[in-house]
Order: structure tokens, then C-alpha cells, then sequence
């Protein structure tokens, strides 16, 4: 999957780590949305994964609590691909150390391109908003490329 995850990562960098997730709704439909991902080292087991963040209260995190899959699609131009797997999520409800959960909210920020002039601003916000770090782990990798 190594050459797999370089496309991700080069599509990352085309398009400011934007992507949509996907995952499914209680009633079997599927809810989207938009996201910055990138591809970053799970600190759990050490393998590539795609990583996002979401806000502690977003209704996204219940479904996919629910669900335990999502797919993350990213694209430049007609290019695109699509990462699809469990999910691992670690949040500030997730018995995650608070310096360790920053760390990672940090890495992931990173991997999707995103830079920060203020790192201890960013931990605050990140805490606030109770932000929570969803790693997929690339199950199955699909692209037109």
C-alpha cells in the first residue's frame, strides 16, 4: 500500500489536504463532509493512516463511533482517491493523555499541510473545542489513477 498512500500524499499537497469523509448514518444513509486529512504514522500501532480532526461536538464522531468505518476521498483536478477502513478515535472522552491527544491533534494538522506560527494558542482552541483525532487505517485504497 506504500505507493498507494504516495498518491494521497501527493494529492494532499495539491489541494491544502482537503477531502470529504464518508461515513453512515443510524438509519443506513450516508452522511458527508469536509475535511483537512493527511497521512500520518497511527502513534498506536505504527502504521500509515489517514488522519483528520473534527470538533468534539460534531455529529460526525457519533456516527462514526457507531459505524467504527469511514472512507476519505481527496482530489486534484479529475485525480482522486479514496482511502476506506476502521476507525480509531482519539478524543478528549477517549481516556487519551491530554499532552499526548495535543501531540497528535498537532501531527495531523501537519500531515494535512496546515502550519502555525502559535503552538500553544492552537493546544488551547484544540481543548476548548474538544477536537478528536480520527485515524483511518487504509483497509482498502481506490483511485482512478
Amino acid at each position: 500500500m506504500p505507493a498507494e498512500l504516495d498518491l494521497v500524499r501527493r494529492l494532499v499537497a495539491a489541494d491544502q489536504g482537503l477531502a470529504v469523509v464518508a461515513t453512515t448514518r443510524p438509519d443506513g444513509t450516508v452522511h458527508a463532509s469536509l475535511v483537512n486529512a493527511g497521512v500520518l504514522d497511527d502513534p498506536g500501532t505504527g502504521r500509515p493512516c489517514v488522519g483528520f480532526v473534527a470538533r468534539g461536538d460534531a455529529r460526525k464522531l457519533s456516527y462514526l463511533r457507531r459505524a467504527g468505518r469511514a472512507a476519505v476521498v481527496f482530489r486534484s483536478g479529475w485525480e482522486w482517491v479514496s482511502v476506506e477502513g476502521p476507525v480509531r478515535i482519539v478524543g478528549p472522552d477517549d481516556d487519551e493523555a491530554p499532552d499526548a491527544l495535543a501531540a497528535l491533534l498537532r501531527d495531523i494538522f501537519t500531515a494535512a499541510g496546515g502550519t502555525h506560527d502559535d503552538w500553544d494558542t492552537y493546544d488551547r482552541v484544540m481543548a476548548e473545542e474538544r477536537r478528536t483525532a480520527v485515524l483511518v487505517d487504509p483497509a482498502r485504497i481506490t483511485s482512478n489513477g
